[in-house]
Order: C-alpha cells, then sequence, then structure tokens
C-alpha cells in the first residue's frame, strides 16, 4: 500500500510540549510538538502496546511509556531505553492552512504494525576475527547486541547461553507463568544470525575466563573462544535456603521457562501452595495463581508485610490486604525452620515447618532472591564481593583484573555507581538491558556512561510501578490510599526523594524517572505541601536549556 497525506488536526489544537493520539483512516499516529516543529511517530509503545500519547514527553525529544519505561525518540522513532525491544515508525508532518498533514503508509498506523526494525548502521553478516563475545542469554544480552549493531559495530559478536532458547522476556514468567519461550522471544535464533551476525551458542556454560589470553572456556575445557571485547552478563542463580528439606523434588526457585514449567504443572486445582519469600518473585507468582482455585496459598516472609524492604510498611500493608482478600495466608515476621517431606514419599516435601506449626503443601516455591552468577570469575583475577558481585566503573568497564579496558559486567552481577555516589547491584531485567545499550555505544566506539534511572514494575492486583534507587530510605512520603492500591510514594533519604512508586496514577512513575535523570524531582517539602509532579514542565521548548544541560 503507498503513503497518503492526511489533515489529521487543526494546528491550534496541538500546543508547544503536547502529545495527541489522532486518527489516521484505520490506524493512529502520535504527535509531538516542541516548539514550532510537529513530529509524528507510531502511537503504541513497541513493548507491551502502551498508548504513548499517555505517557511523557521531554523537551529534549523523548517519549517515556507510561507502563514500564521504555523510551523512544519522537523525531525518529528510534529507540532511546528498555524495554523497548523494537523502534517507532516516523512519518512526515506538515502545518499548512492551519491543518497539520501527515504522510504515512496507513499499514503502518496499525497497532498490530505498531513498530519497526531498528536502523542498524552494522550487521557484522560475514565479519571475521574474535570480536565481542557475551556471557548470558539475558535481557543484557539481547539489548547489548540491538545496541552494537545500531550504533556500527562491524565485527563478530558471539552469545554464550546456559539457556536452550534465545533471549525471552524474561518477567513475563513469574508474572503469567508463561511455558513456552517462542512465546517470549524477542527475536530467533535465525533473526540472531541473519539480521545481526551473531553466533548464538545454546546450552553451554561458561567455566573459566582467562584475561590474559583474551579467551572463554567453555564445559570445562570442552572447547575455547576467542575475544577481542568480553561483556559478563551471566544474571543471577535462585537462593535455596540452609534448612532441611530445601531439596527436595517439589521445593522449586524461580528463574527460567524450566521452572515456569514445574509451577505451572503443580499449581492446579485444588494443590496446596506455600511460597517462601514475600518480595517481587514471590508475590507474581502468588498473584499468577491466584484464579486457578487452589486449595491454599501459603506465604512466609520475614518482615511485617511483603515488600516492606523496598516499598515501606504502608504499601506493604495495602497489597498484604488485598490477597487476603483472594484467600491467602500470611506468615510474617518469621523464619523457616525446615520443609518436612511427606508420609508416603520422602522425595517430596508435604509441609513447611514456622514456629513450630506445619504449613501443609503439595509443593513449596523459594523466591527468597538470587546470588550473582560468577563462579566462572574465580581465579580470573577479577575480584568478585561478598555478594560475588562484580564492581564497574561508570562506563561498566570492571574494575579489576588485569584487563580492566575490554571487560564489562552488566545485569545482576553488576554493581554500578549509582546517580546518588552509592554503588549497587540492581535485579531487575530493565536495568540489565539499560546496561547493554550503554556497553554496545562504548564498544562501538562511542563510550556511554550509564546513567539511566532505575524503572521496575509488578503485577498486584493493580499494576505497580516504581522508579529510582530507594535502598535504606529514611522516611516515606504518601498520597492517596496504598489500602485501596491507588496511591503515589516518594521516598526520601538525606533530603532528597530518591524514588517514587505508584499503583493507579500513571503516567507519575514515568515523570519521576525523568525528574530523576534531570536533577529537576522536586524536594520532600514541595511533596508534603502538595506538588504534584505531573505539573512540573519538561515538555515546552522553554525547558530545553534546562533539560538538554
Amino acid at each position: 500500500m503507498s503513503s497518503k497525506t492526511i489533515a489529521v488536526l487543526d494546528e491550534a489544537e496541538l500546543k508547544d510540549g503536547q502529545m495527541k493520539e489522532v486518527t489516521f483512516e484505520e490506524g493512529k499516529v502520535l504527535l509531538s510538538r516542541l516548539g514550532d516543529k510537529v513530529h509524528a511517530t507510531s502511537a503504541f509503545c513497541t513493548h507491551y502496546g502502551a498508548p504513548l500519547a499517555k505517557g511523557v514527553l521531554t523537551s529534549d525529544g523523548r517519549v517515556v511509556c507510561p507502563w514500564h519505561g521504555a523510551c523512544f525518540n519522537v523525531c525518529t522513532g528510534d529507540i532511546e531505553d528498555a524495554p523497548a525491544p523494537m523502534a517507532l515508525h516516523s512519518f512526515q508532518t506538515e502545518v499548512k492552512d492551519g491543518k497539520i498533514h501527515v504522510t504515512a503508509n496507513p499499514a503502518s498506523t496499525l497497532k498490530n504494525n505498531m513498530s519497526r526494525q531498528a536502523k542498524l548502521l552494522a550487521t557484522g553478516v560475514n565479519s571475521s576475527g574474535k570480536g565481542v563475545v557475551i556471557v548470558g542469554g539475558g535481557s543484557g544480552a539481547f539489548h547489548a547486541v540491538e545496541s552494537l549493531r545500531e550504533h556500527g559495530y562491524p565485527g563478530p559478536i558471539t552469545i554464550l547461553s546456559k539457556e536452550t532458547y534465545s533471549p525471552i522476556d524474561r518477567t513475563r514468567l513469574s508474572k503469567a507463568l508463561v511455558t513456552d519461550p517462542a512465546k517470549l522471544e524477542w527475536r530467533s535464533s535465525a533473526d540472531l544470525k541473519i539480521k545481526y551476525g551473531t553466533n548464538l551458542r545454546l546450552g553451554v556454560e561458561v567455566t573459566s575466563v582467562d584475561l590474559e589470553q583474551k579467551t572463554v572456556t567453555l564445559d570445562s575445557g570442552k572447547d575455547t573462544i576467542p575475544y577481542d571485547q568480553l561483556i559478563l552478563a551471566s544474571g543471577g542463580i535462585p537462593r535455596r535456603l540452609p534448612v532441611e528439606g530445601a531439596k527436595l523434588e517439589n521445593v522449586y526457585t524461580f528463574r527460567g521457562i524450566d521452572d515456569s514449567k514445574k509451577v505451572d504443572a503443580a499449581a492446579q486445582e485444588g494443590k496446596r501452595m506455600v511460597v517462601i519469600g514475600s518480595s517481587f518473585i514471590s508475590m507474581e507468582l502468588v498473584a499468577a495463581v491466584s484464579q486457578r482455585k487452589l486449595a491454599s496459598i501459603d506465604v512466609i516472609g520475614m518482615e511485617e508485610f511483603p515488600f516492606e524492604i523496598v516499598l515501606g510498611k504502608a504499601v506493604g500493608a495495602g497489597i498484604k490486604k488485598f490477597h487476603e482478600g483472594k484467600g491467602v495466608k500470611f506468615h510474617m515476621q518469621t523464619k523457616v525452620e525446615k520443609i518436612v517431606p511427606q508420609e508416603g514419599n520422602p522425595n517430596l516435601a508435604g509441609g513447611v515447618v514456622v514456629n513450630g506449626t506445619t504449613i501443609p503443601c503439595d509443593f513449596v516455591v523459594m523466591g527468597v532472591g538470587v546470588a550473582p552468577a560468577t563462579e566462572y570469575l574465580k581465579g580470573s583475577s577479577i575480584e568478585l564481593e561478598r555478594d560475588s558481585g562484580v564492581k564497574v566503573d561508570k562506563y561498566l568497564r570492571v574494575k579489576t583484573g588485569k584487563d580492566t579496558k575490554n571487560v564489562f559486567a552488566i545485569g545482576d552481577i553488576a554493581i554500578h555507581p549509582q546517580v546518588n555516589g552509592d554503588e549497587a547491584r540492581i535485579e531487575h531485567w530493565n536495568v540489565a538491558g539499560n546496561h547493554g545499550r550503554a556497553v554496545g555505544l562504548t564498544i562501538s566506539g562511542k563510550p556511554q556512561p550509564f546513567v539511566k534511572v532505575p524503572v521496575f514494575w509488578s503485577a498486584q492486583g493493580q499494576q505497580l510501578r516504581y522508579c529510582g534507587f530507594g535502598a535504606k530510605y529514611e522516611d516515606v512520603i504518601i498520597k492517596g490510599e496504598p489500602d485501596d492500591l491507588k496511591f503515589i510514594a516518594y521516598y526520601v533519604k538525606a533530603g532528597k526523594i530518591v524514588a517514587v512508586a505508584s499503583m493507579q496514577n500513571d503516567p507519575v512513575v514515568s515523570k519521576a524517572s525523568e525528574l530523576l535523570r534531570l536533577g529537576l524531582m522536586p524536594s520532600p517539602e514541595e511533596i508534603k505541601a502538595g506538588k504534584d509532579l505531573l505539573s512540573i514542565d519538561i515538555s515546552s521548548a522553554s525547558t530545553l536549556a534546562k533539560v538538554a544541560s
């Protein structure tokens, strides 16, 4: 189908700094006005299809999705931030006779065709040499490959993954118990090979790294892979509590497709589920199975409320109340003493003992965090911290070892500098993705310090959004009612707001992420006095000097 030019809106109806979704035949287009220039792109986020007109526009040309923090350039449609897997279509505009005209192929304005392949300045096809080797096949690896090719890296790329499938949208495992990797893959193995010139080696384990020889050893010596640059993106390994019965056959941890298959098969009508841990993975699984008519769901947690360490008591209490309304029973401020086997089968768990009482179960899920998967780095000269993480600089290069120029660590294993000067290891898929994008840019010859604000989300009756770095917050300012799952929470540390969470208040968290990025977040006193983040102008042309600085 050929392109058409259509008058879609009166010019006077789109003010400087505004976005509007407009109709284009059977489709939709997003209009964005920056000063006297009008831009037109696809109307929906390429991540999960959120309407971008309900997101946040900044005067330096960024539009942030209202749901999960994906970001695009409204002038070109190009990807700015993960978790966007694809770029937006960009359309020509012209203002004539008081009307905004858009020229587009109508097919490209339909929601089922809302994305396009990002422009790849290199494909790596038929390249030679050692190139970039990536240890791990998760979010960081996927976005690193995307970024390397988008920014013109011409050499070979090799991904070495323990998993048996190409990089997937891992967040949907705990939120929806998806068991088919084909439904979660961002790119097929064939696409990665043909379009991105990437050698994807699945089902292999890296067992050692030699920084002097610039080689990676697989499966204790079965193969050795040379590299020019090395990206360590090996992710995390789910922890198991060191208690009796922790390794019984129906005591599951949760990380990949195989884990999702086990929990999905076990969580059937009439079964009894015990979940150990009360933070994100655990509570997302509870939400995912709550409609399955299980006989019982019991949650065991160390704090008074679920999510308390990250979100605080008030928000945790509201989420706890919601789940209790669905029949979930909580055993908080307690520890697991042991897991006891079934009377008829010593290999299967039949109960979890807390405070001398046995909670009966048909299966157990341990959601008690992950440890950095860095065992293979022992003896490499890269120092591992107490938690087995790896310290990196602002460019995500390793700080220790015999090569601190060509080796990068990203994702769950990386202890990286924060905007506030702290160092932290953040276990979230979106952070790993943006790490990958930053490293891809650096290796391509355009050094990019990592300055992204962490963003994450969770399904807990309503959609929970969070941005910032609120570890060890000192105060929480609550606007709204956590008991109704409708609130905004501001986390305060050292007299500044360092993180924001919300439910049913989009796009507050998207706006907060940009204000944190730009150093324009209001003070706690201003928030207490009623300052509304959505009222702060960072979209109009008059704000460009402070936004772009």
